[in-house]
């Protein structure tokens, strides 16, 4: 069992940076990579970003590629998801999900074993 905490989120101006960290804990945590979707309003829920279990590699979305960064301490406890150049369309809120391969695209919200409660990121223009 896998327990997945978000925080970070809030209101921002067009422009601005955002860090957003996932607590993950239970036995067999580090063994699972990790990934970061967002779920507009009216939106399926979409895939964001991704890193292995050995955080060695990671995967991102076309459209936060060179914005956003994954990241995880080497405790392998907290996954972070850095966002810099934050636009209105990023407006979501963002979930943090493990599984048992690195997720690479919307397909595999299906497949990641555990979800957290989800953080909201308003960005304002």
């Amino acid at each position: 069992q896998v327990q997945l905490v978000e925080s970070g989120g809030g209101l921002v101006q067009a422009g601005d940076s955002l860090r957003l960290s996932c607590a993950a804990s239970g036995p067999t945590v580090s063994s699972y990579a990790m990934g970061w979707f967002r779920q507009a309003p009216g939106k399926d829920r979409e895939f964001v970003a991704s890193m292995s279990w050995s955080g060695g590699v990671t995967f991102y979305a076309d459209s936060v590629k060179g914005r956003f960064t994954i990241s995880r301490n080497g405790a392998k406890t907290t996954v972070y998801l850095q966002m810099n150049s934050l636009r209105p369309e990023d407006t979501a809120v963002y979930y943090c999900a493990a599984g048992r391969v690195p997720p690479r695209s919307d397909y595999d919200v299906g497949s990641q074993a555990y979800w957290g409660q989800g953080t909201q990121v308003t960005v304002s223009s």
